[in-house]
Formats: structure tokens, sequence, C-alpha cells
């Protein structure tokens, strides 16, 4: 075993992420053979010590066949439906073959809003570290039931990363039905392997725009992305067939390793630099912009110029120059209606027309995040 892929099998905590298409049957129902071998493997993890980590996709999956659909719905009210009578059936799969090694699984729904509001975070958070210290195995997915374009992930793969993040994971397995990142589509000829992944420049120019199953919502290309935020968090990444997830959970040479990038970022503002859908946004001034990116300073509404967006206090939006570059993103203090009302006024004027209330920043330097 190889000292690099020691750090997989040497990993205290982690992230195992399966997809639809490895839990499924070609009948779009829900396998439990394919359910109970992977839980087969994942025990023998947790009794040897580790913690576990399940991102499982395949709620809307489980829902097909019971539904009687031809396949997977594409409106949205339907893909809720089916989420809802699938989700149940996932989660007792699971919780019947855990159970045979004496162990027990807790459900975390989630949408993408849990993962960059203060208080949702944290209870995330929370309430992950706990199931961990009392033994017990998370069983994470998005809450497709309730979930809206607006605020939803779109795929599990950068869900499971953002856990493996907030949840202060050293390894994330991405499992899913080829055995890892090829040169080319694996079924050309003379497609290999790559076999590790230490930046962007060793990947660069391979098509990975082909989508896989029918079941699914990602490609390769959700798993890319998912890889490089992991990484840049500190967070190793293993991507691999689910046949073989024993061998990548043991450091075994199978897969694609994505080598660590950056250091291990654990707060909310790398959720929200990452996973945030924004609803609005502040465009500045020249000298805002310098401050916000050069002093990494809290913004405040004399350098604003703009409000666009509709959103209330606490809601991520975007802060932009002039000419519509990107500078950062923040947490709103203010609705964009009071925004509007505040936007170039100094924090004496503020005081004066407004009231106490108002004279403080729009984003407070804690709650923003430089792009």
């Amino acid at each position: 075993m190889g000292e690099l892929r020691g750090v997989i099998a040497g990993a205290r905590r982690v992230v195992v992420k399966i997809g639809s298409s490895s839990l499924t049957g070609p009948d779009g129902h829900l396998s439990v053979p394919l359910v109970t071998a992977l839980a087969d493997v994942l025990a023998a993890e947790r009794k040897a010590g580790r913690q576990i980590i399940l991102v499982t996709s395949g709620a809307i999956a489980a829902g097909i066949g019971p539904m009687g659909l031809p396949r997977r719905p594409r409106d949205l009210e339907m893909q809720q439906a089916a989420a809802s009578v699938g989700q149940g059936l996932l989660v007792a799969a699971y919780t019947a073959a855990f159970a045979r090694h004496g162990l027990t699984t807790g459900q975390v729904l989630l949408t993408s809003d849990d993962m960059v509001r203060r208080t949702h975070y944290g209870n995330a958070q929370r309430a992950l570290n706990r199931l961990l210290d009392l033994g017990i195995v998370p069983i994470v997915n998005e809450n497709d039931t309730v979930a809206t374009d607006e605020i939803r992930f779109g795929d599990n793969d950068r869900l499971a990363a953002l856990v493996a993040t907030v949840a202060h994971a050293h390894a994330l397995v991405l499992l899913t039905d080829v055995d890892g990142l090829y040169t080319a589509a694996p079924d050309t000829p003379g497609a290999e392997r790559i076999v590790d992944v230490t930046s962007a420049e060793d990947i660069a120019g391979i098509d990975v725009s082909r989508r896989g199953s029918t079941v699914g919502t990602g490609g390769m290309i959700t798993k890319l992305e998912a890889a490089s935020l992991a990484t840049n968090s500190g967070v190793a990444v293993v991507l691999t067939s689910a046949a073989k997830a024993a061998d990548a959970l043991a450091g075994r040479d199978v897969g694609t390793l994505f080598h660590v990038t950056g250091k291990r970022d654990t707060t909310r503002l790398q959720w929200l630099a990452h996973a945030a859908k924004m609803r609005g946004g502040f465009v500045l001034d020249d000298g805002a912009a310098r401050a916000v990116r050069g002093r990494r300073a809290s913004l405040l509404a004399a350098g604003v110029v703009e409000v666009r967006g509709t959103f209330e206090a606490g809601e991520p939006v975007e802060m932009l120059t002039r000419n519509g570059a990107v500078v950062a993103r923040g947490f709103s203090g203010f609705s964009a209606e009071e925004a509007a009302r505040m936007k170039g006024l100094s924090t004496h004027a503020l005081r004066e027309q407004l009231g106490d209330a108002f004279a403080r920043e729009l984003i407070h330097i804690d709650d923003l995040v430089v792009l």
C-alpha cells in the first residue's frame, strides 16, 4: 500500500457517497442486495473503529418502481412525490442491513439552505457529531421531498463533499458505476485509469461530459467538482466503483486518488463559497471593492451603488464590481428592501436618517468570503 493511499486507510472519519445507479437494478427498483452489500462493507469499517457517514442517492430512484413510472420523472412535483415514496424504502433497507451487524442508523435530510445559514449549519454539524459519538451511522440524503430548484444541491456528489467538510472528515470515498477516472470514456479503446490527481493540470483536456445512467442526476463532471471542493478543504478523495468500496477504504490501489490541495477549512464560509445559491447582490464602488478584496473589510452601505435581487436578512448575496465581476459572497445583515434605503449612506447618516438599528455594516467581515 502506497504512502499516499495510506491516508485513506488511516482516516478515522470517512464520508462515503453512493449513487443511484449503484443501488438500483435495470428496472429502476431499489436493489436490496446492493444496499446490503454496501452496508456489510461499511459495518466492518465501523466495527474496526472508524466513523462512517453515508451519503446516499436513491430516494427518487427507489420510488420509480412502486409508483409505476417508466423512468425518472423530469418535473419537480413528480420528483418530490417519488422521493416521498422512495425515501422510506431506502432508509428501511439500510436500517435492516446495518441491524444485521448490530448497528443503528440515523437519517439526516438536508437542503443547501441547511448548509449556508448560520443556525442551520451549526445544527447539521452538531447532529452529525452527536450521531457519530453515539456510535450511530448517519445516513444522509438531500431532502428531495421538499427541495425546490432554488434550495437543492442538484446532485449528491457536492452534498457529500460539503458533508465531509462540515463533519471534519479526513477522507471522502465517491462510489459510482465506473471504477475510476479514465483518460477517455472507459469503453474507449486505449483508455487508461488515472491513478492519482494532484492538481487540475493532471486532468486537463479529459472529456468527462458524457452522462451516466438514467436514474442518477450527476455524472463525472459533478464528481470532479466534488473532489475539487473536498481536496481544496483538506479532505482526500477516492473515486471508484461500489464493488471496490472495501479496497478503496483499505487504501489499496483502486480507483483514482485526488490529493489534498488546500488547508482544512470547516467553516460555514466554505459552504458559502461553493454551495449557496445567491439570492441577490450588492454592486460596489471602486473603493468598497478594493476594501473588501484587499483588506478583507466589512461591507459598509456607503460603498454600495446598487442593490439587486430580492432577499431577506441572513440570506447569501454576491458583492460585485461595477462591471459585474464577483468580488466576494456573504450573508446580508439586512433585507434587499432595507439595503436599498441604506445604500450610499455613511454610518452617521444611517443613524440620523434611519435610526441606530441601521448604523452598522451591511455584511460583517465574519460573514463574507472573498473569491
